[in-house]
């Protein structure tokens, strides 16, 4: 496949900008990729009779757009083989591993139509329901369509509570809030797809940034499925990592718990000095020694050490802010179209 070297992205000029919103009605279905191969046809048959569903229903123009997010198998080959029988295919490869909200950002970047759908490549999110989606955005005129599961009695008890509390302090005294258990599976009309892409900032959160540009959304209860093929790449480590991620990129809650740790401790201090002064004039006894003050000193030390490590994760947003770096780089393109059915190589660009 022709490669040409990676060259800027230019700003959108009000005419591309007047073509986009003048481009006939479709959809594109964005579907992030790691190390999805054995997977992939299978997913791809099942995207591909959803898609003759609806051009049939609602005479829509479908696409997906793979993102390989570095992927160490063949998911990039697999992806560049499937067939453009009922929907055209877009190949996108990323020349390393950006992580999950780059390759969603990518998707976005690179879509065709204006509707966008949002879905993860591993399977367990079905298919069948994106009739269901796209109903409720055409019929029922919703701008927002997000899932979420309806329970999570199959997870572990810590889990559970570990995202119920990871949303307590997201939402915590929050104007604007993000609803619980919702997922990246997801459906953007036009406009609000247009709003997405309006959002600058490199350090994304997709679920909080989806929620913020308002318009009018409706929540779809869903059942994931089973993995079929490999292991998630999800672990315990990871997930805290996405949580501290979300919290420092959409939310100033860490901030605000430190303030408020740090008024506890100075009115705790406040009334143990005056306890001990009361204590030594009322009942002559002498101040409390050594091992009060050292706990004492070893308490005040520790949350010092962890309001820094939370003022530093906001700082270095900051930094990534300002470097202004691409938040991905595009290392191959493919675009495979229906009325063609064959491969059409694109200029890698990079984002």
């Amino acid at each position: 496949m022709p490669k040409s070297p990676a060259k800027p992205r230019k700003p959108a000029s009000r005419t591309d900008k007047a073509l986009a919103h003048s481009a006939p009605a479709g959809l594109s279905i964005v579907v992030p990729v790691y190390n999805e191969a054995k997977g992939l046809p299978a997913l791809h048959e099942r995207i591909a009779e959803v898609a003759r569903s609806l051009t049939s229903k609602y005479g829509l123009a479908v696409e997906v757009v793979y993102v390989d997010d570095g992927s160490r198998d063949d998911s990039f080959r697999v992806a560049l083989a499937l067939s453009a029988l009922s929907l055209d295919v877009q190949a996108i490869a990323l020349s390393r591993n950006f992580g999950k909200e780059a390759a969603l950002l990518a998707g976005l970047d690179h879509c065709r139509h204006g509707a966008v759908l949002f879905m993860d490549g591993d399977g367990q999110h079905p298919p069948s329901l994106i009739g269901t989606l796209v109903s409720r955005w055409l019929d029922d005129g919703y701008d927002v369509v997000y899932t979420a599961k309806a329970h999570r009695e199959n997870e572990p008890f810590l889990r559970r509570q570990g995202v119920a509390g990871f949303y307590w302090l997201l939402n915590w005294r929050a104007r604007l809030k993000i609803p619980e258990d919702a997922g990246d599976f997801r459906l953007l009309s036009p406009r609000a797809a247009d709003a997405l892409r309006q959002l600058p900032e490199r350090n994304r959160f997709f679920k909080g940034l989806s929620t913020w540009i308002g318009f009018r959304q409706v929540r779809v209860d869903y059942e994931p499925a089973e993995r079929e093929h490999g292991v998630t790449s999800w672990n315990v480590w990871s997930l805290i990592g996405l949580s501290i991620e979300g919290l420092t990129s959409f939310s100033v809650a860490p901030l605000r718990v430190a303030s408020l740790l740090g008024v506890l401790l100075a009115a705790s201090a406040l009334l143990f000095g005056l306890w001990i002064l009361l204590e030594t004039l009322l009942f002559g006894k002498d101040v409390p020694g050594y091992p009060s003050l050292v706990v004492s000193i070893m308490f005040i030390g520790a949350v010092q050490l962890l309001m820094i490590g939370v003022l530093g994760e906001y700082i270095g947003k900051l930094l990534s802010e300002v470097k202004g770096r691409p938040v991905y780089v595009v290392a191959e393109h493919s675009l495979k179209e229906t009325r063609e059915n064959v491969p059409r190589p694109a200029t890698a660009d990079a984002e």
